[in-house]
C-alpha cells in the first residue's frame, strides 16, 4: 500500500470513530464507558430511575464525551411462571424492560441487563430479594438469551456468579465452562453483537482473554480512596500486574467507578479516573448520575484523559516505578513501537511528592513534549526526565512524545503471559507473580514450571533491526534448579542455577538471536520448579546483515 494513502486511510478511520455518536466508545476493540445501578442502588432501581438516568446522560454531556452504555443491574426481577419464563418485577418496571430498552436506544445509546451463571442472583443473596432466587441463566440460557437481546433488544450483559458457586454437572462443572456455555448460547442465539462482562470477583483465568469484552479482576470496590484494600489504590494493587491479558477489545475491569458518591476529595477523584483511564479498565460511571456534583462531571468528561482510556492500541499500563507509595505508570499511544507515551504519577501519600518520571524508562530519547491532561496546557520540551508536585491523593496525568525512541532492554518477568494464571494473587502450584524487596520491579515470578503446562511467556519482545543478543536472566533461588528458555521455538536448557538463597538475585546469560518486529521468549520446566525469575535484560552485540 502507497504510504502516502495509507496515512489518509487511517486519518479517516479516525474522523469517523470520532465522528460517530457516542465518540471513541463506538469502537469496540476499545474499553467499555457507561453507567450502571449498582453501586449506588442495588437491588432499589424503577423504570423511571433508568430513563431519567439516561436522560441525563444525554443532557449532561456525558454522551458526546463517549459514554454510550446504560446498564441495568440486579433487581429488576420478579421469578418465573411455572413454565420457567422470567417475570419482571411490576411494580418496579411497569412497562417491561423492552419499553426501557426502548427509550434508552433513542436516545442513542446501549443497553445492558444482567444475570447470573447459576440459578440464584447476588441480590437475592447479599440483599435478600426473594426474586431473585430462581432467575438466574442455569437451565435457561437460550430462553433468557432470547428474550435479552432479540425480544427485549439489550445489547450488554453482565454476568454474576454468586448462583455460580451452587450449580455444576458433568459438562460444566468449572467457571470456564459455565461461562463458555453461555457465550456461546448467545452467540447462537441473539440476532446481534452482544458484549459480555465476567463477573467472578478475581481475574477469571487466561481462559477470558480472547473470548469476552471484560472480566472483573477483584471483589466489589468500596467508596474510599486508600483505607481499605478494596479501594481504588488496592484495585490497582490486584491489576497491577495483569497487562498481558489486556488487548483490543478484551479488558481487565476494576469495578465500576466510586466518583461523585461524596466520599472522595477531588484529587481523590481526579486520580481515581486517571487510574482507570490508564490502566484500560471500562469506564463505568456508579453515582447518581441526576445528582452528580459538577466538580466530578467535569473530571469524567475531560476528553484529553478518556483518550488514553480509548486508546486504539487497548493496551494497559505498567509499573515504570514506585517509592513508598508513589507509582508512576506509562503505557505507549498510537503506536506500539512509537513516541508518544501516557504517563500517570500516582501520590498515594498523605502529604504532597515531588514525582519524576525517567525517559529512558519508557523508551523515549532527546528532546520529549510533556503535555498535563488536567489542565490541557502543553509545559514545554525536557531532557531526560520530567518532575512535578503532585498533591496528597493526587494524580499527575500526562501525555509525553519524544524525539526519538529506542528498543526496550528490561522486560519484567512479573509481566510475562502466565498460562494457568487465576485469580487476583494466584494459586499454589501455578506461576504468580509475588512482590518483594530488592527486584527490579518490585516483584518477581515464582511457582513457575513443574509441569508442561505451567509456563510463562513475554510476548512483546521488540527488535527494531533483529540481530544477536546477550540475553541476561536475573533469578532467585536458594537450591539447584533448571529453567528452559524458547526463543520463537528455538530451547536453550539452563541447569544448575542457583543464587544462594530466595532473597539474593544471579545471573546468568545465553545468547540469542532476535528476528525483526515482534519475538516471544518462553520460560518453563516441565521436570521440576524453575528459580524464581526477577527481569531478563537483552544486549544487542550485533545487528542482522
Amino acid at each position: 500500500m502507497n504510504l502516502k494513502f495509507s496515512h489518509i486511510l487511517n486519518a479517516l478511520l479516525v474522523f469517523v470513530l470520532l465522528a460517530t455518536p457516542g465518540g471513541y466508545a463506538q469502537n469496540k476493540k476499545t474499553p467499555m464507558m457507561g453507567w450502571s445501578s449498582w453501586n449506588t442502588f442495588r437491588i432499589n432501581i424503577n423504570e423511571d430511575l433508568i430513563k431519567e438516568t439516561a436522560d441525563a446522560m444525554v443532557a449532561k454531556g456525558l454522551k458526546d464525551a463517549g459514554y454510550t452504555f446504560v446498564n441495568i443491574d440486579d433487581g429488576f426481577f420478579y421469578g418465573r411462571d411455572e413454565k420457567g419464563n422470567l417475570l419482571v418485577h411490576p411494580e418496579k418496571f411497569p412497562n417491561g424492560m423492552k419499553a426501557v430498552a426502548d427509550h434508552i436506544h433513542k436516545l442513542g445509546l446501549k443497553a445492558g441487563i444482567y444475570s447470573d451463571v447459576g440459578i440464584q442472583t447476588c441480590g437475592s443473596i447479599w440483599d435478600n430479594d426473594k426474586y431473585g432466587m430462581t432467575v438466574g441463566l442455569w437451565g435457561h440460557e437460550e430462553r433468557d438469551a432470547d428474550l435479552y437481546f432479540n425480544q427485549w433488544g439489550y445489547d450488554y450483559i453482565k454476568v454474576d456468579y454468586c448462583g455460580g458457586e451452587k450449580v455444576s454437572d458433568e459438562g460444566r462443572k468449572d467457571e470456564e465452562q459455565k461461562y463458555k456455555y453461555i457465550l456461546e448460547t448467545i452467540k447462537k442465539t441473539a440476532k446481534k453483537d452482544i458484549r459480555f462482562n465476567v463477573c467472578r470477583w478475581q481475574f477469571p483465568g487466561t481462559w477470558v482473554g480472547d473470548s469476552f469484552g471484560s472480566w472483573r479482576i477483584f471483589v466489589d470496590i468500596s467508596e474510599d480512596f486508600n483505607k481499605s484494600d478494596r479501594g481504588v489504590i488496592g484495585t490497582l494493587e490486584k491489576n497491577m500486574f495483569l497487562a498481558a491479558y489486556a488487548s483490543p477489545g478484551h479488558f481487565n475491569d476494576m469495578d465500576m467507578m466510586q466518583l461523585g458518591r461524596g466520599t472522595m476529595n477531588e484529587n481523590e477523584e481526579m486520580s481515581h479516573f486517571g487510574i482507570w483511564c490508564i490502566m484500560s479498565s471500562p469506564l463505568m460511571i456508579g453515582c447518581d448520575l441526576r445528582t452528580i456534583p459538577e466538580s466530578t462531571l467535569k473530571i469524567i468528561t475531560n476528553k484529553e484523559v478518556i483518550a488514553i482510556n480509548q486508546d486504539v492500541l487497548g493496551m494497559q499500563a505498567q509499573l515504570v516505578s514506585r517509592t513508598g507509595k508513589q507509582i508512576v505508570l506509562a503505557k505507549p499511544l498510537e503506536k506500539r513501537e512509537g513516541k508518544i507515551r501516557a504517563v500517570a504519577l500516582v501520590n498515594a501519600e498523605l502529604e504532597p511528592k515531588t514525582m519524576r518520571v525517567s525517559f529512558r524508562d519508557i523508551q523515549l530519547d532527546g528532546s520529549v513534549k510533556v503535555r498535563d491532561l488536567w489542565q490541557h496546557k502543553d509545559l514545554g520540551k525536557f531532557q531526560d526526565y520530567f518532575e512535578v508536585e503532585v498533591p496528597a491523593h493526587g494524580t499527575a496525568m500526562l501525555k509525553l512524545e519524544g524525539e526519538r525512541t529506542f528498543d526496550k532492554t528490561i522486560y519484567e518477568a512479573e509481566y510475562t503471559f502466565l498460562n494457568e494464571f487465576i485469580g487476583p494473587d494466584g494459586v499454589n502450584g501455578k506461576a504468580r507473580p509475588t512482590k518483594g524487596d530488592n527486584l527490579s520491579g518490585g516483584a518477581k515470578l515464582g511457582w513457575l514450571g513443574n509441569s508442561a503446562t505451567n509456563w510463562a511467556e513475554f510476548r512483546d519482545i521488540y527488535s527494531s533491526k533483529g540481530g544477536r543478543y546477550k540475553m541476561n536472566i536475573y533469578y532467585l533461588c536458594d537450591d539447584e534448579r533448571e529453567l528452559t528458555v524458547t526463543v520463537n521455538g528455538k530451547e536453550y536448557k539452563l541447569e544448575n542455577l542457583k543464587s544462594g538463597s530466595t532473597n539474593t538475585i544471579a545471573s546468568t546469560s545465553i545468547d540469542i538471536n532476535l528476528k525483526k518486529g515482534q519475538n516471544v521468549i518462553r520460560l518453563s520446566n516441565d521436570r521440576g520448579w524453575t528459580p524464581d525469575i526477577d527481569k531478563i535484560e537483552l544486549v544487542l552485540l550485533s545487528n542482522t546483515k
